[in-house]
C-alpha cells in the first residue's frame, strides 16, 4: 500500500480502494476562528487567516497547536500547493475524510463542494478550476452551530465536559488528500461475499461509460491468483462481476482465522490497455439469523463486544497515529472481546482495515445524539432528512468490510408511544429501510437501547445499568419466555414496540465506576471530576466480582446472543473503561479475560 511520511497521519486514509498516486495535504494550513460566522463578509474567503493549525487535529485538541475548547461557531483553513506536473492527463479529485459539520470547500476562489455531516468522506472534483502542474489555494469553511438538530455524538452541548458527553471537535478531524484519476473511471466497489456458493459477488460502479471498454477483477492469495472475471463496461452503469472460490483456495474470514483475499481491480479500454487500476481486498464469510441467535459462518458466536467511544486524550476524535487505532482493538482482544460497538461515531475507515486483519467483530453505528430539542415528551426528539442522508453514506463507504456484521444507526432514542406518528418514527423508519435496502446482507437494529419504533427490525435490545448481579440477574430474566427485559420511561410507560422473538441482546451494561486513585472516596460523591455508572466498587477485587457476575448472567442466558459492555477506556471524567484514557492499564486485564472467556449458553445449545 502507498505510503507518504512527510505529514501527519501519512498513511494512506481508503485502504479497500487503493490507488498508486495520491498526496496527502496533512500538515500545517493557515487558520482562523470566527465566531459570528461573518468571514464571507468579511473577506476572509480570499484575505489572511492569522493562525496555523496542524491538520487533521481539530483546533480542540492539543495536537492541532491550538487546543480552544470554547464552542466555534465557524472556522476558516487554507493551503495553497502545486498538483503534481506528472499527472498530466488526469483530472484531479480532492477528498476530505471527514468535516464537522457543514463544509464549503473552494478552489482558487470557485466553490468546488458543500457537504453537511461531521462524520462521512466527500470529494471535489477540480477539473473545471486546475489541473495537473497548476498551482492551487483551497479554502474551507466549516459551520458547527450549536442549536437545532445535529447528529454530533457524544460531543458536549455545555461548555465544560460532563457525564458522558466530551469535548467537540470542529472542522477538518480526517485526513485530506488529493489523486489523480481518468476521466472515466472506476466507483468505489460493492464487494458481497457468497460463503455458500464460495463466491464473491462484485458491483464495480463507473463514473460514465465508453465504447470498447471492459472491468476484470483478479482474485489471489498468498499462493497466488484465485479467480478472475471480466465483463463489457460499456452497456451497465454499474457492471456485476462473479468470482468462484474453488474449494482448495477455500478459506473463510472469522475472529480465529482472519483471512482476506486480495483483489485487482480493472478498467481497461478497446485496446485492452488499463485505464484504472484499484487494489482491494475481500473477506469471505457469512451473517445469518436462526431462532434468537446471530450466526458467524453458519455457527453461533457470543458476541463478547465492549463500547468504544474512539476518543483519544490528545486528539480528540482524531487518532493521534495509525498504530494508536491497532492497539485500541488490540487492547479489547487482549481484555477477551471479540469485537465492539463503535459508538457515537462512524469511524475512521483505517480502523476497519485493521478490524478487518484482526478478525474483530464491528457493528457500523453513527453519531446520532443531537436530535434532542426539548418539548413535550411525546415529540422531543426531531433528527431531521440530513441525519438519513449522512447515514447512507458511512453505509456505502463500509459495506465490503467484513469485519461490520451489523448496522445500528441510531442510540438511545427515546419517547412515549402514543396514537400519533412523529419526526422520530418518521426518521428511524426511513433509516431502518434505506438501511436495508442498502445492504440485505447483514441484520440491522433500529436503534440500540430505548425506544424501538420499527416492528420488524432485526435484532432488538436493551441498556441496563443495573450494578448488583443478582438484581441484573432478575432484571434481564425472561428471555426464554420471550417477555426480555425493555427500557421504558421513568413512569413505566412504554417507549418501543413490543418485542416478537428476534436475537437479543443487552448491547449497554456494566460501566462500573472505578477509578483506583479515589478508591478510597469509594462513597463519595465527585461526579464532577470522576463519573460512572452506580456506586464505585471499594477495591479491585470487588471490580472483578462484579464485573465477572454481570457478564456471567449474560453468558448464562441461552437465548442471549452477545453483550456490549461499557467501556474500553475511560474517556475525560467518564471513569468506567477497562483501561485508562490513555490506554495504560488500570485492572487485571487476565481476570477481566478469563471471566469473559467461560462458555456462552447459546454457543454450547446450538453447537
Amino acid at each position: 500500500m502507498p505510503t507518504r511520511t512527510a505529514a501527519p497521519r501519512p498513511e494512506y486514509p481508503r485502504p479497500q480502494f487503493v490507488r498508486e498516486d495520491w498526496l496527502n495535504l496533512n500538515g500545517t494550513w493557515q487558520f482562523a476562528f470566527d465566531p459570528g460566522d461573518s468571514g464571507l463578509e468579511r473577506g476572509l474567503l480570499t484575505g489572511g487567516l492569522d493562525r496555523e493549525i496542524t491538520v487533521p487535529f481539530p483546533p480542540e485538541s492539543v495536537l492541532s497547536g491550538i487546543g480552544e475548547t470554547d464552542f466555534l461557531e465557524a472556522v476558516w483553513y487554507r493551503r495553497t500547493l502545486t498538483l503534481p506536473a506528472e499527472w498530466a492527463g488526469r483530472r484531479v479529485l480532492l477528498h476530505f475524510g471527514a468535516v464537522d459539520y457543514d463544509a464549503t470547500v473552494w478552489v482558487n476562489g470557485t466553490e468546488v463542494a458543500r457537504h453537511r455531516g461531521g462524520f462521512t468522506p466527500f470529494t471535489a472534483d477540480l477539473h473545471e478550476v486546475a489541473g495537473p502542474g497548476e498551482e492551487i489555494t483551497v479554502t474551507v469553511r466549516a459551520r458547527d452551530p450549536k442549536s437545532g438538530p445535529q447528529a454530533r455524538g457524544k460531543q458536549a452541548l455545555r461548555y465544560a465536559n460532563h457525564d458522558c458527553n466530551y469535548t467537540r471537535v470542529t472542522g477538518i478531524w480526517q485526513t485530506v488528500w488529493a489523486e489523480p484519476v481518468p476521466h472515466v473511471r472506476l466507483h468505489r466497489p460493492r464487494i458481497t461475499p457468497d460463503l455458500a456458493g464460495s463466491a464473491f459477488h462484485l458491483e464495480l460502479p463507473l463514473s460514465g461509460n465508453a465504447p470498447g471498454h471492459r472491468v476484470r477483477a483478479r482474485l489471489s492469495d498468498a499462493d497466488g491468483e484465485v479467480a478472475t472475471a471480466e465483463a463489457r463496461a460499456d452497456l451497465d452503469l454499474a457492471p456485476r462481476l462473479y468470482l468462484p472460490v474453488p474449494r482448495d483456495r477455500h478459506r473463510v474470514w472469522s475472529p480465529q482465522d482472519p483471512h482476506l483475499y486480495d483483489l485487482r481491480l480493472e478498467l481497461l479500454d478497446g485496446d485492452g490497455q488499463v485505464v484504472d487500476s484499484v487494489g482491494s481486498y475481500a473477506g469471505l464469510r457469512s451473517v445469518a439469523i436462526r431462532d434468537k441467535a446471530v450466526l458467524l459462518n453458519g455457527e453461533p458466536v457470543f458476541q463478547r463486544l465492549v463500547l468504544d467511544q474512539g476518543w483519544y486524550p490528545d486528539g480528540l476524535m482524531t487518532a493521534p497515529t495509525d498504530a494508536a487505532l491497532v492497539r485500541d482493538i488490540e487492547l479489547a482482544q487482549a481484555a477477551g472481546f471479540n469485537g465492539a460497538r463503535l459508538h457515537q461515531k462512524v469511524f475512521e475507515e483505517r480502523f476497519l482495515y485493521h478490524a478487518d486483519r484482526l478478525g474483530y467483530l464491528v457493528w457500523g453505528e453513527f453519531g446520532d445524539w443531537g436530535c434532542e430539542v426539548g418539548g413535550s415528551s411525546g415529540d422531543n426528539q426531531q433528527p431531521d432528512a440530513s441525519y438519513t442522508g449522512q447515514w447512507l453514506e458511512a453505509v456505502e463507504r463500509d459495506y465490503s468490510h467484513p469485519s461490520v456484521i451489523g448496522w445500528c444507526p441510531l442510540n438511545e432514542t427515546y419517547q412515549r408511544l402514543h396514537d400519533r406518528t412523529t419526526q422520530l418514527d418518521a426518521v428511524t423508519r426511513a433509516m431502518f429501510l434505506a438501511t436495508k435496502a442498502l445492504d440485505t446482507t447483514r441484520p440491522v437494529l433500529d436503534t440500540s437501547g430505548y425506544a424501538h419504533r420499527v416492528a420488524e427490525t432485526d435484532i432488538y435490545d436493551a441498556h441496563t445499568y443495573e450494578q448488583d448481579p443478582a438484581a441484573f440477574g432478575a432484571q434481564v430474566a425472561g428471555l426464554d419466555r420471550d417477555d426480555p427485559y425493555v427500557n421504558t420511561a421513568p413512569d413505566g410507560r412504554p417507549w418501543s414496540l413490543p418485542y416478537r422473538g428476534q436475537p437479543y441482546f443487552i448491547s449497554e451494561f456494566g460501566g462500573i465506576w472505578w477509578h483506583p486513585e479515589t478508591a478510597a472516596q469509594a462513597r463519595g460523591d465527585d461526579r464532577e471530576e470522576s463519573w460512572g455508572y452506580g456506586d464505585r466498587p471499594r477495591d479491585e477485587e470487588e471490580f472483578h466480582a462484579r464485573f465477572a457476575g454481570l457478564t456471567g448472567v449474560l453468558l448464562a442466558d441461552p437465548g442471549m446472543f452477545g453483550y456490549c459492555y461499557t467501556q474500553l477506556t475511560d474517556v475525560f471524567q467518564e471513569q468506567n473503561g477497562v483501561y485508562r484514557f490513555d490506554r495504560s492499564d488500570k485492572l487485571d486485564v487476565s481476570r477481566i479475560r478469563a471471566a469473559q472467556l467461560r462458555p456462552a449458553a447459546i454457543e454450547r445449545r446450538e453447537g
